[in-house]
């Protein structure tokens, strides 16, 4: 069947666009071909390519045409008005009702238009699709050439189309441009023009006389296989940066490795700033010595060309630049040094965090006070703690973070151990940001682990305050993260801590900071006017941003200032009490905001324990006995998944349903909670089942509570698990709904027994199945 060959010949395309751009053509693609009758997706083969001047696609297997089509549209009864036939056969697109056929049914005869269309040939499918597919393109950014009907709009201006279907060209025109059957190769080594008939001569051209790696995946390949080469050639190690190979390989499309010579006085650098500078600003890797582990005066750069000289030309000259790029880096760190980062950190006063939250000192403030509270639940100093929490930003007005952002933290733990802070300090500042993604460490050393708490839960909690919490895919934020960040700080260094009382604990200092630097944030429940001094027991953070200034004087008293000049003066601090009250109507309620927060960690803790294979009902089921300590709800969780994935646990839940569905259906009547308590003390069961599962209950129930408050998870699932041959058999012998009221309370009794006990471990009426 026939192939189709498409491809977009440019200027140069981004490097870190051709990937992407890969998925968004086969996309477009196949949308667009489906739009015209042909979705055959599942045996088309379907293969695009990207590099530095073209976007190429590649179909085998399409039919010659779209298959032809025949609809039946029902149409009114043959002796309708004559309006309506009419109307009739315009919406069906035909001229008579002669090309209808007569029908009937049970209320009478009507017509059918049967409407048949002829298969349309795929090449001129492919001549309307290719023009809306170039005008669609999601290029993350693109650029406009050209005038009048010429006018392009593409990443880089579009030189040439080849488009050929079946080896035949499809003479579509887009901006001008008319597919042909020419490319081009590499500007030096072969230029071309090339004439290419399908895909297998395209890329044999390209890549023979045309010196063209098209397939990115190859170029990768060899760029990783070529720079090990010259490294091992002269006993290096390359330091793999697999970003940094996708980055390069978009760049060459006949990619030659070659290793060069830096200035070795420049290796007094911290290691981070070269490998960054390296990758950043001249996309070269990095080289250790594999004898000590340490960086090495080489780097590896991705030529473009087979160089006479073998690329010793190319390689100096790259070297000359990257002495300029290391050079402006020495300057930084120079005078960097020369600034205490205490006095760094007064500096952050001036740097605004966000609008309504203040200033990154603002933070800083709130962070150490909460680092200092979280430090004996992670081991940590407190006044270390706090110590490094007031340090942890101060790098972000240095020289060095201005001109490389990515350095935040890690310029700050050089500059700490250079002024001899404490090790667990330094480390702190540089793992305070951690865990930045799933593949990041998780900072493990006390400190670190309480300033990195800290700092992300004052995240959360400023931005839930301000209504800046994360909507569908909008994550501006990047408060999805930071909850992950937390959690997997708690569980990975078992830190055990009250999630609800820590968060309140965060808002208490919000509105602290914000009180104490004149801001526009007030506490608005338990007002007990003793602003600074007023431990937050709710969550509502009232607004004053547009309408009032809040401070103290200097006498103390509170100054309140309004725009409109209703309230001007001084007042004592009762005096303000019902003002603030009054406002709390227009802002959230005090109970909504705290179990948004905790549903929102439920809902990262699923997504963080779905490799586990533990379900997100489970952990629904969990969290609705009201803990927030994450690690107990996630070893609770992990237990009950277990039990669960046995039969047992299978069996029990389902037993568990049938008990709660029977006791729902009979609450109606005799009122919810009904059948809770013990059972009556005149009561006699009758059936032996009845009797074996009192028995079971007695011996369980006790069982399964001591096991859940020595946090034996295992324990208490093995306690449900003795249940499950005594429900089962009660359920298979013994009527429930009897005549007799007592068996029918006290059975019933029963069932709410075996719904407590299961509730001691979860709420098993949130799990599925």
């Amino acid at each position: 069947m026939p192939q189709l060959l498409l491809e977009f010949f440019s200027e140069e395309i981004p490097a870190r666009m051709q990937p992407r751009a890969e998925h968004e053509l086969v996309n477009l693609f196949e949308q667009q071909m489906k739009a015209r009758g042909l979705d055959f997706t599942d045996w088309w083969s379907v293969k695009a390519f990207a590099g530095p001047r073209r976007l190429t696609l590649v179909v085998d297997d399409l039919p010659e045409e779209t298959e032809p089509t025949r609809e039946e549209r029902k149409g009114p009864r043959t002796d309708a008005p004559e309006k309506a036939l009419e109307g009739f056969m315009r919406g069906a697109g035909i001229s008579s009702l002669d090309q209808c056929e007569k029908r009937s049914d049970k209320k009478g005869e009507f017509y059918v238009a049967v409407i048949e269309k002829p298969g349309v040939k795929t090449a001129d499918v492919i001549a309307s699709v290719v023009p809306e597919i170039v005008k669609n393109f999601p290029w993350p950014k693109s650029m406009k050439f050209g005038e009048g009907d010429k006018t392009q709009r593409w990443v880089r201006p579009l030189q040439r189309i080849v488009c050929l279907f079946g080896g035949e060209v499809v003479p579509v025109e887009v901006f001008g441009l008319t597919a042909g059957n020419v490319t081009e190769g590499h500007r030096m080594h072969g230029p071309g023009p090339f004439t290419v008939t399908d895909f297998a001569d395209y890329k044999a051209q390209l890549e023979g006389e045309g010196y063209v790696l098209i397939d990115r995946d190859r170029r990768e390949e060899l760029i990783l296989e070529g720079a090990k080469k010259v490294c091992a050639d002269a006993g290096l190690e390359l330091i793999e940066d697999a970003g940094l190979l996708t980055e390069v390989a978009g760049l060459a499309e006949h990619p030659i490795p070659l290793l060069g010579q830096m200035d070795p006085d420049f290796l007094d650098l911290p290691p981070e700033v070269i490998q960054l500078s390296m990758k950043t600003h001249q996309k070269y890797f990095a080289v250790r010595d594999p004898k000590t582990g340490d960086l090495a005066p080489n780097f590896v750069v991705v030529a473009n060309q087979d160089a006479p000289d073998g690329g010793v030309a190319i390689a100096a000259g790259n070297a000359r630049v990257l002495s300029a790029r290391l050079s402006d880096a020495r300057h930084f760190w120079d005078n960097d040094r020369k600034t205490p980062l205490s006095e760094m950190a007064a500096q952050l006063d001036k740097v605004t965090f966000h609008q309504k939250l203040g200033s990154v000192a603002d933070k800083v403030e709130r962070v150490a006070a909460l680092a200092r509270e979280l430090a004996p639940a992670v081991g940590a100093d407190p006044d270390m703690a706090e110590r490094a929490a007031r340090l942890a930003k101060a790098d972000l007005v240095s020289e060095m973070v201005y001109e490389f952002p990515e350095l935040q933290g890690a310029m700050g733990r050089y500059y700490a151990l250079e002024q001899g802070e404490p090790a667990e300090i330094a480390d702190a500042i540089r793992d305070h940001y951690k865990p930045q993604g799933p593949s990041d460490a998780v900072p493990t050393a006390p400190v670190s682990a309480a300033v990195a708490l800290a700092d992300k839960l004052d995240t959360l909690v400023g931005f839930w305050a301000i209504d800046e919490k994360p909507t569908g895919s909008k994550d501006p934020f990047a408060l999805r993260r930071a909850a992950l960040g937390v959690i997997r700080i708690l569980l990975e260094c078992g830190v055990r801590l009250d999630l609800g009382a820590t968060i309140v604990s965060a808002f208490d200092m919000l509105v602290k900071s914000s009180w104490k630097n004149g801001s526009v944030y007030w506490q608005s429940d338990s007002f007990d006017h003793d602003f600074e001094g007023t431990t937050a027991k709710a969550v509502t953070i009232l607004d004053l941003a547009n309408a009032n200034e809040l401070r103290r004087d200097a006498a103390g008293k509170i100054v309140i200032s309004q725009a409109d000049g209703v309230w001007n003066g001084t007042y004592r601090t009762d005096a303000i009490a019902d003002f603030i009250e009054a406002k709390i109507a227009e802002f959230l309620l005090p109970d909504e905001m705290l179990p948004t927060i905790i549903s929102f960690f439920a809902d990262r803790l699923k997504v963080h324990l779905k490799d586990d294979g533990i379900s997100h009902d489970v952990i629904d089921a969990v969290f609705a006995l009201g803990d927030d300590d994450l690690v107990r709800v996630t070893d609770r969780a992990r237990a009950l998944q277990g039990f669960l994935d046995t039969e047992d646990g299978k069996a029990l839940l389902a037993g568990y349903k049938r008990a709660a569905n029977i006791l729902k259906a009979e609450e109606k009547t005799d009122g919810e909670g009904a059948f809770d308590g013990e059972l009556d003390g005149g009561y006699a069961p009758v059936e032996a089942e009845e009797k074996a599962l009192i028995a079971a209950l007695e011996k369980a129930r006790p069982a399964i509570q001591a096991s859940v408050e020595a946090e034996d998870f295992d324990g208490a699932m093995r306690g449900l698990s003795s249940l499950r041959g005594p429900v089962d058999a009660f359920f298979d012998k013994v009527t429930v709904n009897d005549k007799d009221d007592m068996l029918r309370r006290n059975r019933l009794r029963l069932l709410a027994s075996i719904r407590a006990a299961a509730h001691s471990v979860a709420d098993f009426g949130r799990i599925e199945g």
